[in-house]
C-alpha cells in the first residue's frame, strides 16, 4: 500500500509556481489531499478490520424419509452420537441433499426428536429445556470457508473496492490539475516566465521606475496646489519617448512641424542604480522581449489549462453519477446463497459486514468533497470563458504610471499574466515596467550617464587632420549628457547609436560646426534644432535606407556642406526618397555616395548656389545626367564609379566648371574633349582609372588646363598636343604602358609635378631637366639605367622617386638640388650608399621648408 507522503508527492509543484495557482486551484489541491486521506484511511481499515460473519439459516422441518436426488443419487445421512457422562446417548442426523424448509421458531432438538422419537429420561428433558441457541454442527474451517465465499458473493462490489476507486479518481484529479506544469511543451515556457517574473519583481530598477512615477505625480499635485499652469498628468523628458509627442518637442517627418514647448518637470532620482543592477536590468529587458516574441505566437498553455479543467469537470460528473447509486447498497446485514450445500449442508446464510457503517460515512464524506470540487471546477470554467483570457491590457498600469507605451499582450503571455493577477496584481504591474520602451530608454540613459562621465569623454577627444577637436562615439545606447558640456568641441561623430537624442543642452557647444550621424537617426528638441539650424555648417549622414535621414536635416538653412552616404535607389523602389532641399539656401558642397541611376531631381533645388557636387556610385550605371545642366555655378564635379563610357555632354554646359573628376569609370575614348574648349575656367581634368587608349590631339584646345591626371589607363604614348598646354603644372601618367618620354616635355616650363611611375621608360630625355620648376618627379618602377647629371638643374626639386629601376649608382650632382633631402628621396639603400659622403651629408640635413606636392 502507498504511504500518504508518497501519494501526496504527486500534488507537489515547485514553490515558485505558486504565483500561477489561483485560489480555486489551491483549494482543489487541498480537497485532493483530503480525498487521498479518505482513500488511504478506508483502505487501511479494510485491510486490517474488514470481515464478514455468516450463520446458516436453519430449516423449520426436515423430511425423515430419504428423498431421492434429482441426479439419481441417494441422499446421505450422517448420524452423530454424542455420549455425555451420566447421560443417555443422543443421536443427531444432518441430511445433505434437497434444501429443507427453514423455520427459525422450531428448535433443532425438536426437529431431531421428531424424526427418531427416542425414549428420553427426565434428566435429558431437563437439560434440553435449559439449553439456549441453535447448534449448526459446522466446524471452524467451514465457517472460514463460508465467510470468505459470502464476502465475495454477498457484498456489493462498491463496498469492497471503494478505497481503491477513491484513490484512483483522486490521482487522476491531481494529475489533471498539475499537468500543465509537467507537460514538456508548456513546462519550459512556464518555468522561464516564472523566473523572469521573479527577477522583474525584485529588480531595483522596477522600484526606481515606480518610485519616480510616484514622485512625478506628487510634483504635479504640488504644481496644481500652487496655482501653476495645469500640466498633463504624465510628464516625460525627450529621452523618455521614442516618438514625437506634446511633451517631447521632436521634429516630425510630415510637414516638418514642431510641437510647442511645454514646461518640463525635473524629477530627482529617488534611488541610485549601480552598474551591476543596471546591467541586470538591461538583460531583463532583452529576456522579456525575446520571451514575449516566443510565447505570444502560441496559445498552447491556455488550451491545455482549459482542457484539464474540462477533464476534471467531466470526471466530477461521472463520479457523482455512479457513486450516488451505491450509497444505499452499503448495509450491515446481507443474505448469502453460496450454492455450496454439498460441502456445508446449508443453502442460505445470513451475514453481517462490520465495516458497513464506517464505509457509508466515508462514502458520504467523499461525495461531499467531490461536490465541492465539482462546483469549483464549474466556477473555473465560468472564469475561463467569462472574459477573453487570451488578451491582457495594461491600461490600469498605464493610467497609474508615466509608462503610457506599455503594450497589450495576447495568447499564452496574456493568459499567464491573468493567472498571476489572481495571485497578486502587483506582479503584473512591476512586470509591465520591463515591457515599456520608455522605461528601457530611461534605464539606458541612467546607465549611459553613469558610465560616460565628463572626465572619460574628455579623454576621448582628439585632434583631427584639420586640427579640430573631435569626439567619436561608437555603438552606445544613447548620447551621454556630459557630451554637451564639452563646449570647446568642434566635431561630433555619432555612429551606430539608434536611440540618439539631442537635447537643448547642445546650445552650449558654441564651437560645434560639424556633425556626423552614421546609422544614427537622431531626434532633436525644438531648442536644439534652432541651435543646429543657425550654427551647423557641415553634416555627414550615413544610412542604410533613405528613410533613416532625419527630417530636420532638410531644414538646416545655414548648412554649407552635406554628405549623404547610403542607399537612395533600391530595386523595389525606383523613386529616390530625398526630401526637398529647397530650405538649404546656403549649401555649397553636396557629396552623395550611393547607387544612383540618375541624378536626384531634388538636387536641382540647390543648383543655383551649389559649387561642388560629388557623386560616388557603387558601380551602378548613371544614365540620366540632364539635371547637370541646371547647375550653372558648379565649380567642382566628381562622377566616380558610375560606369560612364564617354564624357557626358551635359558637362559641357557648366560654364563655371573648374575641376572635373571622372575616376573609375569605363571611358575608352575622350574624343569629346574638344568641347572642353568652351569651359574657359576648367583647370583640372582627372580621367584616371579608366580604359583610355590614346589622347586626342584636340586636348591642345583646353589651353587653361593646369592639372591632367591620366594614371591607371592603357596609354602607350604621349602625343605632342599634351606638351602644348603651357599652363600645365601637374601631369600624372603613372601605371600605363608608356615606353618613351617625348623630348617635347621640355616645353612645359610651368610643370611642377610629373608622375610616370610603373611604365616602361628606359631613358630620360635631357629636355626633361629644362622643366626647372619641377618639385616632384616620380620615375619609380621603370627600366631606367642611369640618371643624367643634368638633374642638378632642378633646383626646386623636393621629391624624387627612383625605386624599382635598373640603376647602379646615383649622380653626385644631386647635391645641387638644394631642397632635396633624404626623406624626399625614394631609392634603394644600396644606391644611396653609392653617393659620396659629402652628398649624403647634405641630403641628411634638416630643412625648415615644408614638403608640398601640390596634389
Amino acid at each position: 500500500m502507498f504511504t500518504l507522503a508518497e501519494v501526496a508527492s504527486l500534488n507537489d509543484i515547485q514553490p515558485t509556481y505558486r504565483i500561477l495557482k489561483p485560489w480555486w486551484d489551491v483549494f482543489m489541491d487541498y480537497l485532493a489531499v483530503v480525498m487521498l486521506m479518505v482513500a488511504i484511511f478506508a483502505g487501511t481499515m479494510q485491510l486490517t478490520k474488514d470481515q464478514v460473519v455468516c450463520l446458516p439459516v436453519l430449516q423449520s422441518t426436515v423430511n425423515s424419509k430419504a428423498q431421492p436426488s434429482t441426479s439419481g443419487k441417494a441422499d446421505f445421512t450422517t448420524v452423530e452420537t454424542t455420549t455425555g457422562q451420566g447421560e443417555a446417548s443422543s443421536i443427531r442426523t444432518v441430511s445433505f441433499g434437497s434444501a429443507p424448509t427453514v423455520t427459525p421458531d422450531v428448535p433443532l432438538s425438536r426437529a431431531t426428536t421428531s424424526q427418531f422419537q427416542p425414549a428420553k429420561s427426565g434428566q435429558e428433558l431437563k437439560e434440553q429445556k435449559d439449553s439456549s441457541g441453535r447448534k449448526t454442527n459446522l466446524d471452524f474451517q467451514q465457517y472460514v470457508f463460508i465467510n470468505q465465499m459470502c464476502y465475495h458473493l454477498a457484498l456489493p462490489w462498491y463496498s469492497k473496492y471503494f478505497p481503491y476507486l477513491v484513490l484512483i479518481h483522486t490521482i487522476i484529479l491531481i494529475v489533471s490539475s498539475n499537468f500543465w506544469f509537467k507537460y514538456p511543451k508548456t513546462c519550459s515556457k512556464i518555468e522561464h516566465f516564472v523566473s523572469i517574473l521573479g527577477k522583474c519583481f525584485e529588480s531595483p530598477w522596477t522600484t526606481k521606475a515606480l518610485s519616480e512615477t510616484a514622485c512625478e505625480d506628487s510634483e504635479e499635485n504640488k504644481q496644481r496646489l500652487t496655482g501653476a499652469q495645469s500640466l498633463p498628468k504624465y510628464v516625460s523628458t525627450s529621452s523618455d519617448e521614442g516618438s514625437p509627442s506634446a511633451n517631447t518637442p521632436m521634429i516630425t517627418k510630415s510637414g516638418f512641424k514642431f510641437s510647442a514647448d511645454k514646461p518640463m518637470i525635473e524629477v530627482p532620482s529617488v534611488t541610485i542604480l549601480d552598474k551591476k543592477d543596471g546591467e541586470q536590468a538591461k538583460a531583463l529587458f532583452e529576456k522579456v522581449r525575446k520571451f514575449r516574441a516566443h510565447v505570444e505566437d502560441s496559445d498552447l498553455i491556455y488550451k491545455l489549462y482549459v482542457g484539464q479543467t474540462v477533464i476534471k469537470t467531466v470526471k466530477f460528473i461521472f463520479i457523482l453519477c455512479y457513486t450516488a447509486n451505491f450509497v444505499n447498497t452499503i448495509s450491515f446485514e446481507h443474505i448469502c446463497n453460496p450454492k455450496v450445500e454439498h460441502l456445508i449442508g446449508y443453502t442460505q446464510f445470513e451475514c453481517t459486514h462490520n465495516m458497513a457503517y464506517m464505509l457509508k460515512k466515508l462514502l458520504i464524506s467523499y461525495i461531499s468533497l467531490i461536490c465541492v470540487y465539482g462546483f469549483i471546477c464549474l466556477y473555473t470554467l465560468f472564469w475561463l470563458f467569462r472574459i477573453p483570457l487570451k488578451e491582457y491590457s495594461f491600461e490600469k498600469v498605464r493610467e497609474e504610471s508615466s509608462f503610457s507605451d506599455i503594450p497589450d499582450v495576447k495568447n499564452d503571455f496574456a493568459f499567464l499574466l491573468h493567472m498571476v493577477d489572481q495571485y497578486d496584481q502587483l506582479y503584473s504591474k512591476r512586470f509591465g515596467v520591463f515591457l515599456s520602451e520608455v522605461s528601457e530608454n530611461k534605464l539606458r540613459e541612467i546607465s549611459l550617464n553613469h558610465e560616460w562621465t565628463f572626465e572619460k569623454l574628455r579623454q576621448h577627444v582628439s585632434r583631427n587632420a584639420q586640427d579640430k577637436q573631435e569626439l567619436h562615439l561608437f555603438m552606445l545606447s544613447g548620447v551621454p549628457d556630459a557630451v554637451f558640456d564639452l563646449t570647446d568641441l568642434d566635431v561630433l561623430k555619432l555612429e551606430l547609436i539608434p536611440e540618439a537624442k539631442i537635447p537643448a543642452k547642445i546650445s552650449q557647444m558654441t564651437n560645434l560646426q560639424e556633425l556626423h550621424l552614421c546609422h544614427c537617426p537622431a531626434k532633436v528638441e525644438q531648442t536644439a534644432f534652432s541651435f543646429l539650424r543657425d550654427h551647423l555648417r557641415c553634416l555627414h549622414v550615413k544610412f542604410t535606407d533613405v528613410a533613416e535621414i532625419p527630417a530636420w536635416v532638410y531644414l538646416l538653412k545655414n548648412l554649407r556642406e552635406l554628405y549623404l552616404i547610403g542607399n537612395l535607389n533600391s530595386e523595389n523602389n525606383k523613386m529616390i526618397g530625398l526630401e526637398s532641399l529647397r530650405e538649404l539656401r546656403h549649401l555649397k558642397i553636396l557629396y552623395v555616395k550611393s547607387n544612383l541611376t540618375k541624378i536626384p531631381p531634388n538636387i536641382t533645388d540647390v543648383a543655383p548656389h551649389l559649387t561642388k557636387l560629388v557623386i560616388l556610385n557603387d558601380g551602378t550605371k548613371l544614365v540620366v545626367l540632364n539635371s547637370l545642366k541646371k547647375m550653372t555655378n558648379v565649380a567642382e564635379l566628381e562622377l566616380q564609379n558610375c560606369e560612364l563610357e564617354r564624357i557626358p555632354h551635359a558637362i559641357f554646359s557648366l560654364s563655371n566648371l573648374q575641376e572635373l573628376d571622372l575616376k573609375s569609370n569605363s571611358i575608352r575614348t575622350i574624343e569629346e574633349i574638344i568641347s572642353f574648349q568652351h569651359l574657359k575656367r576648367l583647370t583640372c581634368l582627372k580621367l584616371w582609372h579608366n580604359k583610355i587608349v590614346n589622347i586626342p590631339s584636340s586636348i591642345s584646345h583646353v589651353k587653361n588646363l593646369e592639372s591632367l591626371y591620366l594614371s591607371n589607363n592603357k596609354l602607350e604614348s604621349l602625343p605632342a598636343a599634351v606638351f602644348s598646354l603651357q599652363k600645365l603644372r601637374c601631369l600624372d601618367v603613372s601605371y600605363n604602358s608608356i615606353s618613351l618620354i617625348p623630348a617635347d616635355i621640355g616645353l612645359l616650363q610651368n610643370l611642377q609635378h610629373f608622375y610616370i611611375t610603373a611604365n616602361k621608360v628606359d631613358t630620360l630625355p635631357k629636355q626633361l631637366f629644362k622643366c626647372v620648376k619641377l618639385r616632384t618627379l616620380c620615375l619609380g618602377q621603370n627600366y631606367i639605367t642611369s640618371i643624367p647629371d643634368k638633374i642638378s638643374q632642378l633646383l626646386q626639386l623636393t621629391h624624387l622617386e627612383l625605386k624599382g629601376n635598373c640603376l647602379d649608382h646615383l649622380p653626385a650632382t644631386l647635391r645641387q638640388c638644394q631642397l632635396l633631402r633624404k626623406s624626399g628621396l625614394v631609392v634603394e639603400d644600396h644606391l644611396f650608399d653609392t653617393l659620396p659622403s659629402e652628398v649624403k651629408e647634405v641630403l641628411n640635413q634638416d630643412t625648415s621648408i615644408p614638403f608640398a606636392n601640390g596634389i
